[in-house]
């Protein structure tokens, strides 16, 4: 498997910041770690393994990168304020910077004339900004894979609200959407997968919340439950990445 560690200053986030690229062609992935997280946990908590047959055979190419969940959604008695627009700032990075990097390269490693778009996927914390990033920006991320998410900025704000906490909210920035409104079709051509589980330590009441507001707008969307034995822990979602990954390839 072919991989690349990575670590440059970043304008957006005014600091230097490290990813890691698996991969040597294919459908380009956004993993985005659970709360807290680093750009190694891809690897370290195993996930290359259930993505190992995709990208060797060179179907994707995965950039993993950091979050700053301890400088927003973690940060829970810093300024409110200030930390939206940290979190805010760590949204343009991804958006304006890793995502034109790893769509160009994506396009000259498979020979594509354009740039190809992207796969976001996380789980825990990590399907939150995945989700938000599909939604906020569907001509950049035309696929979700978000697994036990929380899709409420009331989870990191505690009821605090201004103009970039309610743009990181997908429960109140979708559920006041116009039913006429450009991002719909768009996202009813992009493909989004968005599972739970209903046993320990999962909050499916979110997931079910996202499921009726999407209902309501006709997005389309697969909204999955699995069992009360499906956990929120790894090797619950290394079988939901192998159940759901051939659909979000276009392989079944």
């Amino acid at each position: 498997m072919e991989t690349q560690y990575l670590k440059e200053y970043s304008p957006a986030l005014g600091q230097e910041a490290e990813c890691k690229i698996y991969g040597h062609a294919g459908r380009p992935v956004l993993f985005i770690p659970c709360q807290d997280g680093r750009f190694f946990d891809f690897e370290n908590y195993k996930m290359t393994d259930y993505f190992g047959p995709y990208i060797e055979s060179g179907q994707v190419m995965v950039i993993a990168v950091d979050t700053i969940d301890q400088e927003s959604w973690s940060m829970k008695h810093g300024d409110p304020g200030w930390r939206s627009w940290r979190y805010e700032q760590w949204i343009s990075y991804l958006v304006n910077e890793i995502a034109p990097f790893i769509r160009t390269r994506a396009r000259e490693r498979n020979g594509w004339t354009s740039d190809p778009g992207i796969l976001a996927f996380g789980c825990s914390l990590g399907a939150t900004h995945a989700l938000n990033l599909y939604f906020r920006f569907p001509g950049v991320f035309d696929r979700l894979l978000a697994l036990s998410g929380i899709y409420t900025a009331d989870y990191g704000w505690n009821g605090y609200m201004d103009g970039r906490v309610y743009l990181n909210s997908p429960v109140h920035y979708l559920a006041n959407m116009p039913a006429d409104h450009p991002y719909i079709p768009l996202y009813n051509r992009n493909k989004a997968v968005i599972c739970t589980g209903q046993g320990p330590w999962e909050i499916p009441n979110s997931t079910r919340q996202i499921q009726g507001i999407l209902q309501n707008k006709g997005i389309h969307a697969w909204v999955d439950f699995w069992g009360y034995d499906s956990a929120h822990d790894w090797p619950w979602w290394y079988k939901q990445v192998t159940y759901f990954l051939p659909y979000l390839l276009d392989m079944q």
